[in-house]
């Protein structure tokens, strides 16, 4: 045992201790000590060192405190450790602290001792900090100090302090290339306790595990992948990881088959169209060269696919020497038969991902892509120039005279035992209902549609179905067709293509040229030859020879080609079964899992063509939408004007007319009542009451006015206010009449009936009873006529009763009352009766301008909605186009991308065919 163990197992007494000595070590040393004493200079350090560790082991904590409290030799810096220790076994743990912390020494091993010591102080007292910063310390002092960093790694693991443990197993791991740290480190990765670290960090880790044993530095560096797939530095793990790869030399043969599929994974993930090309461009072409250094058997012919596409898609982006490499292992790798199944979930992520962009992919493409997955079903595309007949030969195929004259839709014939017919565009799919609605949607009426339209007509079609077919009939060619045909659309939907010719003038050079386009562009489509109108050639021998003819003309350029003769007029039993022999004996031994997946990528690629030109027409439309509704803007707040300056006109018009009845009739009263009034002066006799004449005249007055307001003014009044209404109406009905067409000129523009500015006319209902209300009867209050305090009233009231009483005095009054009564002015009396009769009328006549607008609110609010709508609709067009040229990759990228996969299934596809 070394002198430094004897100190840290408190052992050092042993050394005064006999061998074989029984006595025991308290008695021993301490006559030692008394010995000691003897010496003219005695040295009592070392015993008392020694006495203190037997105090200590015997738990006398304090004679020990008291033996080790004046070392002042070399082994003070261990007393003041062992003094501290005894603090700590007392529980005086601050005292403890103090010694541990006041220790000055060169020796690392007290220093680690006492560090130990100091972790289990701090430990106890619950300060974590401080027990890391001393583990910390003792282990960057010596790692190789026995169970030091096995202490560090079990402290941190205890209190789940990752970071540093971690930490701990990466140093360790680095300096000592032990695989039991890169193990520990391993498994911190799998329960991710990594993540907090940059992936820079495992670098110089990786480098050393590397070299020391590349199966661990495989399954790390896949544990690291995935601990950070997800998370927002994924995309630094791939591009350190890659550059560090890169520098290593891996190959195929150390079968890196985990390694190989977090790459493949990855590949994949990064092209599925969620992130942009300028942030993965720059990772993809290590991550490929990578991937393709290390791929297993399993999966080369996935990572040497994925570079082709990847530098065909992006030239230049790629080594020479690893698309060489590629290249290689794509003419060595066995068929690939997952081709077609690939092409169909990177279509319906296509689908997918258009749908969520609220675009329409097209039905059409969408409608051919499923009639791929029938299996058993051999389309069978029939085509001709226009009055070849055949239609005559699609009816007796199918059993029924379905195609009656001339089609313009692309009709899909297929036997199913439920009937079914749908119409299908672009941008809508028509269950059709009936054979008139069939006939209607097929026919040449509808060659104007803006959309081509394929008929899907399922039903009961025995002789096609026996034969696994699908007969798809075209419109025929013609001179206004010919290079715009939907002819060409479908034939790579076709498994074969049988081309009608009429016996009459078989094989024109039109149709020879119709089928060199064909053959240039689908030279691997089958094509055979219907000769049709058989019946029309005069004897049997003459149709051998024009059938032979023919087949010699038609063999020079397609000598594969089959055809057969066919006639409306032949027995149709026969011919179907001739036909029947005519169809096995073409059929050849295809691969039609190679031609479907083959049809599929075509499809693949149109849609992929048909979004990013999609994009372009949305932006065209937005900037027409913008165009448009701005122009629409200025036209309906024209409109609003213009009806503005309507409704004040009519305003202006109907008030008029209603003052001018008003002012006639006012201007009547006031004409009327003086003369009424002063013929009350016939009333007037010399035996008359002078004493109360002037009552009775007042009476009589008011009853004459009252009678002439109710005989007269009214009855004429009602009928000038039903002729004002009368007028009124012409008023409003030529106001709608041009706000009709207003909204016929706008509904024109919209294409839809949108706008309606239809006017309230039960404004003219409410007049009416208003009318009728006011006209019905007048509330006459009496006016104070003879009883005024006129000075001329005064004086013949006072006579009458004064003079009255003598009889003779009644013919002075007589004439005085007469000549006043036939003189009087009257004129304020008629005003004032003018004034009450029309009170009510004028304020009728206040309210008019309200109800005129009121006949003309909803045609304001139907315009000025429109603006709205106009408005709205330039400011979600302006929007859309501003995200779409701020950011136009977040729609190209994912279509880019899609095409890479695409490539790379095309790729597969043709590995190992020799293509």
């Amino acid at each position: 045992m070394t002198f430094e163990e004897q100190l840290i197992k408190k052992s050092y007494f042993e050394t005064y201790m006999e061998s074989g000595n029984r006595t025991h070590p308290v008695r021993a040393l301490g006559e030692l000590y008394l010995e000691e004493q003897k010496k003219d200079m005695p040295d009592l350090s070392y015993i008392r060192f020694a006495q203190g560790e037997v105090y200590f082991h015997n738990k006398d904590y304090e004679a020990a405190i008291f033996k080790w409290e004046n070392i002042t030799n070399e082994l003070e810096p261990w007393a003041k450790k062992n003094m501290g220790d005894a603090f700590l076994e007392l529980g005086l743990l601050n005292s403890a602290e103090e010694l541990y912390l006041s220790i000055e020494t060169e020796s690392d091993v007290l220093k680690i001792e006492s560090g130990l010591q100091l972790l289990s102080l701090y430990i106890e007292q619950g300060k974590l900090d401080k027990a890391v910063a001393v583990i910390k310390k003792f282990v960057a002092l010596d790692p190789d100090y026995p169970g030091v960093t096995e202490i560090a790694r079990a402290f941190f693991e205890e209190h789940n302090d990752w970071e540093n443990a971690v930490e701990l197993a990466v140093s360790e791991g680095v300096r000592t290339g032990s695989p039991k740290w890169f193990d520990v480190l391993n498994q911190y990765v799998d329960h991710g306790h990594t993540t907090v670290f940059g992936p820079e960090y495992f670098n110089e880790a990786l480098s050393v595990l590397y070299q020391v044993d590349r199966s661990r530095f495989e399954q790390l560096a896949v544990s690291l992948w995935l601990s950070y797939k997800g998370r927002t530095n994924y995309m630094a793990w791939l591009k350190d990881f890659n550059q560090l790869f890169s520098g290593m030399d891996g190959n195929r043969r150390d079968g890196w088959t985990q390694l190989s599929g977090v790459y493949q994974d990855a590949y994949f993930e990064l092209i599925n169209g969620d992130r942009l090309i300028k942030e993965i461009s720059p990772l993809i072409p290590d991550l490929l060269t990578n991937w393709l250094k290390i791929t297993s058997p399993a999966n080369s012919l996935v990572s040497a696919s994925s570079i082709i596409a990847w530098n065909e898609v992006f030239p230049g982006s790629i080594t020479a020497s690893a698309i060489k490499d590629a290249e290689t292992l794509i003419l060595n790798s066995r068929e690939y038969h997952d081709g077609y199944e690939d092409s169909m979930q990177l279509f319906q992520m296509i689908i997918k991902w258009a749908e969520e962009h609220e675009i329409e992919v097209g039905n059409r493409i969408k409608w051919m892509v499923q009639g791929l997955n029938e299996s058993n079903v051999h389309n069978l595309l029939i085509a001709g120039v226009s009055g070849n007949g055949k239609s005559s030969f699609v009816n007796s195929i199918v059993g029924e005279e379905l195609i009656t004259v001339p089609t313009a839709a692309v009709i899909r014939f297929k036997n199913q035992e439920n009937p079914e017919i749908h119409e299908i565009t672009d941008t809508d799919v028509r269950q059709i209902t009936d054979l008139e609605d069939f006939k209607e949607a097929a026919g040449v009426s509808r060659k104007t549609h803006k959309h081509e339209t394929i008929i899907d007509f399922k039903a009961q079609f025995p002789f096609i179905g026996d034969h696994g077919l699908a007969l798809i009939d075209t419109p025929g060619v013609n001179r206004n067709n010919y290079d715009k045909h939907p002819l060409y659309n479908y034939l790579r939907f076709a498994d074969s293509l049988l081309f009608v010719l009429n016996a009459n003038d078989p094989f024109t050079e039109k149709e020879r040229e119709i089928l060199s386009n064909i053959s240039e562009y689908f030279p691997n489509l089958p094509i055979h030859f219907l000769l049709n109108k058989m019946d029309v050639i005069y004897s049997q021998q003459e149709a051998i020879e024009i059938f032979d003819q023919t087949w010699s003309e038609i063999s020079q350029y397609y000598p594969d080609a089959k055809m057969f003769a066919f006639s409306s007029n032949y027995d149709q039993a026969q011919q179907l079964k001739d036909f029947s022999d005519f169809i096995k004996s073409n059929k050849r031994a295809v691969d039609l899992e190679q031609e479907r997946t083959s049809k599929l990528q075509f499809f693949v690629r149109r849609a992929i063509t048909y979004l990013l030109d999609k994009r372009i027409e949305i932006e065209n439309n937005h900037m027409e939408s913008i165009s448009w509704n701005e122009e629409m803007v200025g036209k309906l707040n024209g409109a609003i004007n213009q009806l503005g300056d309507i409704e004040e006109e009519k305003s202006r018009s109907i008030q008029k007319s209603f003052r001018k009845i008003k002012d006639d009739t006012r201007a009547e009263i006031i004409e009327k009542i003086p003369g009424l009034l002063r013929n009350c002066s016939e009333l007037v006799t010399e035996e008359s009451d002078f004493g109360r004449i002037h009552e009775q005249m007042d009476e009589e007055m008011n009853k004459r006015i009252q009678e002439y307001l109710d005989t007269s003014v009214l009855p004429k009044f009602h009928d000038s206010l039903e002729g004002w209404i009368d007028f009124s109406k012409n008023e409003f009905d030529q106001s709608q009449n041009y706000l009709n067409e207003m909204a016929e000129g706008f509904n024109s523009m919209y294409g839809e009936e949108r706008i309606s500015l239809e006017c309230d006319f039960r404004v003219l209902d409410d007049w009416r009873r208003d009318a009728n209300r006011m006209t019905s009867g007048v509330h006459y209050e009496k006016v104070n006529i003879m009883n005024r305090s006129t000075p001329q009233q005064f004086f013949l009231k006072s006579a009458g009763k004064l003079l009255g009483v003598l009889p003779q005095n009644n013919a002075m009054l007589y004439n005085r009352y007469k000549t006043y009564l036939e003189t009087e002015d009257y004129y304020e009396i008629g005003v004032s009766i003018a004034k009450k009769f029309l009170q009510q009328f004028e304020i009728f006549e206040k309210s008019i301008d309200r109800d005129v607008n009121l006949f003309f609110k909803q045609p304001f609010i139907e315009l000025e909605g429109a603006v709205d709508h106009a408005r709205s609709e330039i400011e979600y067009g302006k929007n859309e186009l501003e995200k779409m040229r701020i950011n136009p990759e977040l729609y190209r990228d994912p279509l880019t991308l899609y095409e890479v996969k695409l490539r790379q299934y095309e790729w597969m596809t043709a590995a190992g065919r020799g293509e």
